[in-house]
């Protein structure tokens, strides 16, 4: 099996649970209030945290920091690409009037481009992603409170 396999799954499964939320927003006309997007931070901690439990899970004894470290920015950067990438179609082709919408009162005072919203929906996720990932590496790392780890203290 591969390396990648475990955070591409879960990447996509975690892409395609945005996407969902996304659009059932927009089936009540909510996608247009930047509000509701703090809840794609917990759709993606759902999905990264369940991405390093199976990594952590697969691996038992030999499980790394590090690789764990990257299942978990594999996983993130995964979804936030293909979100991003299903966000720049559907506000440019799919659903034109919405990113006039969503971006109201900013673009006759500021003239905001599309370019830059959709850098600002990658930037979050990123920002996301990597925020996550230290946090859940915190859970799954191994303790140093044992009889072996105690060795290394002064």
């Amino acid at each position: 099996m591969n390396k990648l396999s475990i955070p591409l799954k879960y990447g996509i499964f975690t892409a395609i649970a945005l996407i969902a939320y996304f659009l059932i927003l927009s089936l009540f006309g909510l996608n247009v209030f930047p509000a509701y997007s703090l809840f794609n931070a917990v759709i993606t901690a759902a999905g990264m945290y369940l991405a390093i439990k199976k990594y952590r899970d697969k691996k038992g004894d030999k499980f790394k920091y590090q690789k764990g470290f990257a299942t978990g920015m594999y996983t993130g950067f995964v979804a936030t690409i293909l979100f991003t990438v299903f966000f720049a179609v559907y506000a440019a082709d799919i659903n034109p009037e919405f990113f006039h919408e969503l971006v109201g009162m900013w673009e006759s005072e500021y003239e905001t481009p599309l370019g830059l919203v959709i850098f600002g929906v990658a930037l979050m996720g990123a920002s996301t992603t990597v925020a996550l990932t230290l946090t859940y590496m915190q859970l799954f790392k191994r303790s140093w409170n044992t009889k072996e780890g105690n060795k290394h203290r002064l």
